[in-house]
């Protein structure tokens, strides 16, 4: 379940934290949607967005990419759903057999925004839960 971050991703997290003043534990480089995704502390995503987004967009201005957020969460279930948002998530079972799969139930309503252009929400969030919790696949219900 060990992470391995890219002298890239080291540094992003470092700009990250310096303009935030909120820790990240993880950054995904998105190099084909031209954007950065950081897995920001449990309680600091007030702090990472700032007022009314100020924060969030100085950064993005700085790296000269685009910037998701998703929140840390001590449980796989919780840290899928953060990993979903901004779609509404119902609920997160984890079915382990020869895989380990979560399966989230999403509002009918935001499933396109749970899965994003191009598949690259949820392929973000399959990545994050591989990375942080040994999860094989997310897949929606």
């Amino acid at each position: 379940m060990g992470r391995t971050l890219s002298d890239d991703a080291l540094r992003y997290i470092t700009v990250f934290e310096d303009v935030t003043g909120a820790p990240a534990t993880d950054c995904v480089v998105d190099a084909e949607a031209d954007r950065l995704v950081f897995v920001v502390s449990t309680g600091e995503m007030g702090k990472a967005i700032g007022p009314n987004g100020r924060t969030v967009r100085r950064l993005e201005e700085r790296l000269g990419k685009d910037v998701d957020l998703v929140e840390d969460a001590d449980t796989p279930e919780a840290f899928v759903a953060n990993a979903l948002s901004p779609a509404a998530v119902y609920n997160v079972t984890i079915s382990e057999n020869e895989t380990t799969v979560a399966y989230a139930e999403v509002d009918r309503e935001d499933t396109g925004v749970a899965i994003g252009s191009g598949g690259r929400n949820i392929e973000t969030a399959r990545l994050l839960a591989e990375r942080h919790f040994d999860i094989d696949d997310v897949q929606l219900t």
